[in-house]
């Protein structure tokens, strides 16, 4: 499961996005060497065309599991600009290891600051796929930065069930609060919360973190599994709190969610009060 099965927005995946389209006078000139990677072009074993165009700064390189910020404009090979972050004038952040093939191996040659250009066969881009560019495509990307992905927060020792001293609600779920909050004033059900959170199943995996993505959810509570709206109204802002959500208080058994009983631990970060129809 990622956010979006939280009914929740995902967050910038790159090529997840539509594509962009832009005014005459907007796209960036195509490069000269557009249609064929020139004679001097480094050349992968699965066929992935580059050439630096300036050098950039140390020695490390990013993982596939890392985040990177990147700068890119992207052609086909006639010369036609489809995507470009810099007319936008906003680099993009997004998951090395969600997008199409050719960056996730492209973008782990560079260092931060490297310029490349790119030349991505059609099986390693979007292999024809309904509504996006078509063949071999050809990307500038500058690598700003780079963010390695932390390390998988490991499941609570009681993550197989809850424990005798955690507090039950008449609908069954479970909880326990791991840090208390300030104040007194809790979310309702039209609330929008902004939080940091993990989620188990009962043997312990891991399905989702908006800390190893390092950026906290924002969502309307009454958009979300049952588990997360009752759970959440039982919290202040700053408290953390885990979660022991029963199956017909989260996914039901649907087909391609997590099965069963589900853990969180959830911290509250804030929220901001809702009313019906707003």
């Amino acid at each position: 499961m990622n956010i979006a099965a939280l009914a929740l927005p995902l967050s910038l995946l790159l090529f997840a996005l539509p594509i962009a389209t832009f005014a005459a006078a907007d796209p960036i000139p195509a490069p000269t060497d557009v249609a064929a990677p020139p004679a001097d072009a480094s050349v992968t074993e699965s066929g992935l065309a580059s050439k630096v165009l300036e050098p950039g700064t140390g020695d490390i390189h990013p993982a596939a599991a890392d985040d990177v910020v990147a700068h890119y404009s992207g052609w086909t090979t006639d010369g036609e600009m489809f995507d470009s972050s810099v007319v936008r004038g906003e680099p993009a952040r997004f998951p090395l290891d969600r997008v199409i093939a050719g960056w996730t191996e492209g973008v782990q040659l560079m260092v931060a600051g490297e310029k490349r250009r790119f030349w991505i066969p059609e099986e390693l881009a979007y292999q024809g796929r309904e509504g996006r560019p078509k063949g071999m495509l050809v990307f500038d990307v500058e690598l700003i930065s780079i963010h390695p992905k932390p390390a998988p927060p490991p499941a609570p020792a009681d993550v197989a069930a809850a424990p005798a001293d955690a507090e039950v609600t008449k609908s069954g779920l479970a909880s326990k609060m791991l840090q208390a909050g300030t104040g007194d004033k809790k979310p309702n059900r039209f609330s929008t919360v902004t939080v940091h959170y993990s989620g188990w199943t009962t043997d312990g995996k891991l399905f989702d973190s908006s800390v190893m993505r390092g950026q906290p959810a924002s969502f309307p509570l009454g958009q979300v599994i049952r588990g997360w709206t009752e759970g959440l109204q039982l919290m202040v802002e700053g408290e953390k709190r885990r979660f022991w959500i029963p199956e017909n208080l989260a996914y039901g058994g649907r087909a391609g969610s997590p099965q069963g009983m589900l853990v969180f631990d959830v911290e509250l970060i804030s929220f901001k009060a809702g009313q019906p129809g707003g």
